[in-house]
């Protein structure tokens, strides 16, 4: 049982990979000041998602997955910024990059880091429509639909910078 989660994992690493590693034309590059590609997508504990239902709020899209290192360390910031902020307008959705068939270990994973904000599995089109091409990526997008902030990989840095600036868009 053992060596089949580890053959999956790894299967499932390298159809990320692929997916990641297609080429750049078929990934828009999606930049700062332009509306926030559609997202329709259903939760982890199946509620229906769209961008409309986040209209009026500051946004995080945070596309990870259960086996990136640097996801696991992007989410502790995210929940203490849901804890922070939420009451004052932020709303952050987790975007699982992990394969569909994984949904009870994205569960599990959500259960481990105790996420507090919903996740849904991203698909191959979704990645591609925000260019998804690393994890983890994070998008600050704001009250109007517009992306305001990419943010690829995470750090120290990366951290601040994104709390700064979620700071200023709830203030506006």
């Amino acid at each position: 049982m053992k060596l089949l989660n580890t053959m999956r994992k790894e299967i499932l690493a390298a159809g990320v990979a692929l997916v990641l590693a297609s080429p750049l034309s078929a990934y828009a590059i999606l930049g700062k000041g332009e509306p926030a590609p559609p997202v329709k997508v259903v939760t982890t504990s199946a509620q229906n998602v769209t961008l409309a239902n986040y209209k009026g709020y500051v946004l995080v899209m945070d596309f990870f997955a259960t086996w990136c290192g640097p996801c696991r360390k992007s989410i502790p910031h995210l929940v203490a910024l849901n804890g922070k902020y939420n009451k004052k307008g932020l709303q952050i959705l987790g975007m699982s990059a992990d394969d569909e068939g994984d949904k009870d270990a994205v569960k599990e994973f959500m259960a481990d880091q105790k996420i507090s904000y919903p996740v849904a599995m991203a698909n191959e089109d979704l990645l591609a429509d925000y260019g998804v091409r690393s994890l983890p990526t994070l998008f600050v997008i704001n009250k109007k639909g517009i992306v305001v902030e990419k943010y690829q990989g995470f750090n120290d840095e990366i951290a601040g910078s994104m709390e700064a600036l979620i700071k200023k868009l709830l203030a506006e």
